[in-house]
């Protein structure tokens, strides 16, 4: 694209943002990656100006009235061609203040997707709604072919802030990526930077992936997404990003996911539930730049917990939802054991930094309290431009170099008869290097804080893997470190199992 194309499209979208009658008006605007990166760039030199909310009905909407509208996906963007995805939006107002304005893109040229209330169904107790105002659509659903010919179903969704999720073939929507996260879990408060604009490339027919482009924008910093989207048993996203720090930013997480953990065998006394476990991830798995593997087991904590994993050019770390029996939850209707495991790969250079855990407590279900990224070491200045590539990988475990032992089970507890301190037992998955029986590894248990006894290391018969056991006696230590792993002739033989134990 040209240099006076490139400025005349910036001017047009500056002030389709605020007017977004005029780009549809235009009949449609020049549009490519690098315009879209200069826009940022324009943005994040400017003060931040938050975009205008909608009118206050839609402000005013309860849950259940929100609720007494729906998309209808026969009249979805693209359901009435041979494209290979059809898009259904949603409708902005009570958790969603600001609309996000959604473009096609076509042979280069962009065209506002506009905003249509008839586009949706409702039932005789939905409140009449302004149409006039700073409306467009909270967010989107991508569907497509996957297991059945011609049913298109729906595989990710966009929608809040900077949230994204997405499932595999046959899964149930669980955790949630984010764009960006800011400040996370620090005293001063959270910042949530928010797509305002979403741009999607018009797919070919037989096309496997779809390619969207996001807009982001927050008081601290601006944003240039381009998403390269292939549904299938798992669903892969290229991202790729150009940030502009509009502020000085000392506490950044990349590639954020955001998870649920009400309670599992650690921590099931404190919950009256009959089922034996609820969460929607149950573990952090970190491959860091030495090439170790690292299983840490989520918890619910009593206190904010941030736990931070040093390292540089980490190849990969995820949420994983590990239990996938329906017995593991005994849950006929939130399907826990069909959630999906979300994988990062790191491209590129990440440097030195920190692969960051932050545990918040919960009561609820309802109630996300888990958040892992990656945050780079030092400070990011204003004025910065930060270039970021990775792979989100929505599915199983990753298919991992070398792979050892999977971590399947912690649980924990009191030791019995009338002995002082507490019981941890960990399970692992059967793998060829348990074919020599327990008496052929050695155990590598310790603590920073306690002492702990030598471990015991047995078959497990139910599940044709091994059971590591120990105790130790935390006294009156509000907090204990634990770790452990197993070894075969000097080298690993499991995943380093890392846990925090609080009392």
């Amino acid at each position: 694209m040209s240099t006076l194309s490139r400025r005349s499209f910036l001017a047009a979208l500056m002030t389709s943002v605020a007017l977004p009658q005029i780009a549809q008006a235009a009949g449609g605007l020049a549009f490519d990656r690098d315009t879209l990166i200069e826009l940022a760039r324009d943005m994040a030199s400017r003060p931040y100006a938050p975009r205008p909310k909608v009118p206050q009905d839609w402000l005013e909407l309860s849950y259940e009235e929100y609720q007494t509208r729906w998309f209808r996906s026969r009249d979805a963007l693209w359901s009435k061609t041979d494209r290979p995805y059809n898009v259904d939006f949603f409708l902005p107002g009570l958790y969603f203040p600001r609309a996000v304005q959604v473009h096609t893109v076509d042979d280069g040229m962009a065209r506002l997707v506009p905003f249509d209330l008839s586009l949706f169904d409702a039932t005789d107790k939905a409140p009449g709604l302004t149409t006039e105002g700073a409306l467009g659509y909270s967010g989107l659903r991508l569907r497509t072919e996957l297991s059945e010919p011609g049913l298109k179903n729906e595989f990710c969704v966009f929608q809040g802030a900077s949230y994204f999720r997405a499932i595999g073939i046959g899964q149930s929507y669980g955790l949630s990526a984010r764009g960006l996260a800011l400040k996370t879990g620090d005293p001063m408060g959270e910042e949530f930077p928010e797509f305002t604009d979403f741009w999607m490339e018009t797919p070919n027919p037989g096309q496997t992936h779809l390619v969207l482009h996001a807009l982001l924008d927050s008081p601290s910093v601006t944003g240039a997404y381009r998403f390269h989207i292939e549904p299938g048993t798992s669903s892969v996203m290229e991202v790729e990003a150009a940030l502009f720090a509009r502020e000085d930013m000392a506490h950044m997480g990349i590639a954020p996911l955001t998870s649920m953990f009400l309670f599992d065998r650690t921590n099931h006394t404190r919950f009256d539930d009959f089922r034996p476990a609820v969460h929607d991830s149950d573990g952090l798995l970190i491959r860091n730049g030495a090439g170790e593997t690292i299983w840490r087991p989520l918890a619910n904590p009593k206190h904010l917990q941030i736990s931070s994993f040093g390292d540089e050019n980490p190849t990969g770390f995820g949420l994983m939802q590990r239990p996938r029996k329906l017995s593991d939850f005994a849950d006929l209707e939130a399907n826990y054991h069909n959630r999906p495991s979300l994988w990062v790969e790191p491209k590129g250079d990440w440097g030195r930094g920190a692969v960051t855990l932050v545990e918040i407590p919960a009561d609820k279900e309802i109630y996300d309290n888990i958040a892992a990224y990656w945050r780079p070491h030092g400070e990011v200045a204003a004025g910065t431009r930060v270039d970021l590539a990775y792979r989100l990988t929505w599915g199983g475990d990753p298919a991992l170099p070398d792979p050892l032992p999977r971590v399947t089970d912690t649980s924990g507890g009191k030791r019995i008869f009338g002995e002082q301190g507490r019981i941890m037992t960990i399970d692992y998955a059967p793998h060829p290097l348990f074919n020599d029986g327990p008496e052929a590894l050695t155990l590598h248990i310790s603590s920073p804080h306690v002492e702990t006894s030598a471990g015991v290391l047995q078959r497990n018969p139910e599940t044709g893997g091994l059971r590591l056991a120990f105790s130790f006696d935390p006294k009156d230590r509000d907090l204990v470190e634990l770790r452990a792993q197993l070894r075969k002739d000097g080298a690993p033989a499991s995943e380093v199992w890392l846990y925090r134990w609080t009392a």
